[in-house]
């Protein structure tokens, strides 16, 4: 098997776009977590063992978890957070840095884009986990921003694309 198909990584929109906001009792946040972790199964099932993720605000944080459930059934998961600076969590309020920080110290790698924040570190974050990976997971509801332009580089390099929609 192609290294890069034991890959996937993972974009989707942060609470701002999401119709249940930060409310994750919602019960279709409820639902999406439950879809998130079946796509994880059904990955693992074929053979992904390396899970990359953006570590942002919302669906990232929801994605992490799953795998990090995921890994302590089947340890050989592995958690890559790819940051796209290390200072992005610096303006979140502290409950979401504090879900943020247990996230990568969980994380069995860390890989920064850049060290300081610069206009398109988002963007080469997102590439990065593309150019790195097999497969795309994405929750995406149709709007355009990062998480388009994230689908649209995957299909453009090739990348198998799941989309879970909201």
């Amino acid at each position: 098997m192609d290294e890069k198909l034991k890959n996937c990584c993972f974009t989707g929109h942060r609470p701002e776009k999401l119709p249940w906001g930060a409310d994750e009792s919602d019960e279709r946040c409820i639902k999406l977590k439950e879809a998130l972790a079946c796509h994880l199964e059904g990955l693992y099932l074929a053979g992904v063992r390396h899970f990359i993720c953006g570590m942002a605000r919302g669906c990232d944080f929801y994605f992490a978890e799953a795998v990090l459930a995921l890994r302590e059934r089947c340890p050989d998961v592995t958690l890559e957070a790819a940051l796209p600076c290390d200072t992005q969590s610096n303006a979140w309020p502290r409950e979401e840095r504090r879900r943020y920080d247990h996230l990568l110290a969980e994380s069995d790698e860390v890989s920064f884009v850049a060290h300081r924040y610069t206009p398109g570190c988002m963007q080469r974050r997102n590439e990065y986990m593309v150019d790195s990976s097999g497969i795309l997971l994405a929750v995406f509801n149709g709007s355009a921003g990062g998480t388009m332009r994230t689908i649209l580089y995957a299909q453009r390099k090739g990348l198998k694309v799941i989309i879970v929609e909201i």
